[in-house]
């Protein structure tokens, strides 16, 4: 997990955006929106996004940004049966 372009991301774009820069990369294999652009596979470029665009979500409920990248990590450890 590239949490530098996650909280690049988080910071730049909305949740609305970072779903339609996730669109277009399941679309046509890369995001066109400016800045939308992150590094790795496909896979890893719609995971990256994904995570952004939790972490945005987050934020905009009211979590700063340190506590939303540690909600992120925490529901990934639960998914993945860690917790």
């Amino acid at each position: 997990m590239n949490i530098k372009e996650i909280k690049e991301l988080a910071k730049k774009f909305t949740p609305e955006q970072l779903e339609l820069c996730i669109d277009q990369t399941l679309k046509a294999g890369k995001p066109e929106l400016e800045g939308c652009q992150v590094s790795g596979d496909i896979m890893e470029v719609i995971n990256t996004l994904a995570k952004a665009q939790t972490v945005r979500e987050l934020m905009e409920q009211g979590m700063s940004e340190i506590e939303a990248i540690r909600e992120l990590a925490r529901r990934i450890r639960k998914v993945q049966g860690a917790e």
